[in-house]
């Protein structure tokens, strides 16, 4: 038995001693063998419970999902503190430092009147923060750990601040025109069919972006489209003792656009 003392309500310092104890020699096997690495994947799960509880509007699984991730931050602080590297003071101290850094308007006497003012003093703020001299090295800074599409939406926002981009959404339209009769062309075998998709699929972010929508979004709400179409395919076939394995492609077409219509 560890020593502990068990309460009704814990506070954020016994969040830390949790972790230390489930660490130590005295604690749980496998929190001991775990490694930045080890619990990658479980970071980004957590992360993405978190949003599915924000578009659920849960407010109770909203709680305890951020409750899950800030456990993650406090396990990856505490690998760095065992290894003598930082603690969790100074992820603190950090993130506290660079918010008041980033809000001059704030905490200085800095003029900003507007949302469009303070994003273009943050933005200013964040390179000298980060030593960026070059419009190149804030593309570079985008994560390429990011989904590819806010990627690539990130990166197109940071060309456009340095004057890189169409004047309108119709050069975007016609570049993403541009790109799908070049992968039509590989796909004939006259290219390279994946750098070709790419492309498609960047200049469809950049279509996107001049519409403000965010792709991420837009692509899971197709993707959900598609679900239910093919559901409702598969329950009408049903329906007549069938599979979808039974019937030709062309009931199978023709079903998917009747679903569409009604």
């Amino acid at each position: 038995m560890v020593n502990f003392e068990l309460k009704s309500h814990y506070g954020y310092e016994d969040l830390l001693q949790v972790i230390r104890v489930l660490r130590s020699p005295e604690g749980c096997p496998w929190d001991r063998e775990q490694t930045h690495e080890s619990i990658r994947r479980g970071f980004l799960e957590e992360t993405y419970e978190v949003i599915e509880a924000i578009e659920k509007k849960d407010t109770a699984l909203l709680c305890e999902e951020l409750g899950d991730v800030l456990m993650q931050v406090v396990f990856h602080a505490d690998i760095e503190s065992d290894a003598g590297h930082f603690t969790m003071d100074e992820v603190i101290d950090g993130v506290v430092k660079k918010l008041v850094f980033r809000h001059p308007h704030v905490f200085a006497n800095v003029q900003a009147d507007n949302t469009e003012q303070v994003l273009v003093n943050w933005e200013q703020l964040k390179q000298q923060e980060k030593g960026q001299k070059t419009a190149t090295e804030t593309l570079e800074a985008v994560a390429s750990t990011l989904p590819q599409l806010w990627r690539a939406e990130k990166i197109q926002k940071k060309a456009a601040k340095a004057g890189f981009d169409w004047a309108d959404i119709s050069g975007a339209q016609d570049k993403l025109e541009e790109e799908v009769s070049e992968l039509r062309h590989a796909v004939e075998g006259n290219g390279c069919v994946e750098e070709e998709l790419g492309d498609v699929l960047f200049a469809a972010v950049k279509v996107g972006r001049f519409a403000g929508i965010d792709p991420e979004e837009a692509l899971s709400g197709t993707c959900e489209k598609f679900i239910r179409r093919f559901r409702a395919v598969e329950d009408k076939l049903r329906a007549e003792g069938l599979t979808m394995e039974d019937v030709p492609l062309e009931r199978l077409t023709a079903l998917w656009d009747e679903t569409k219509r009604s």
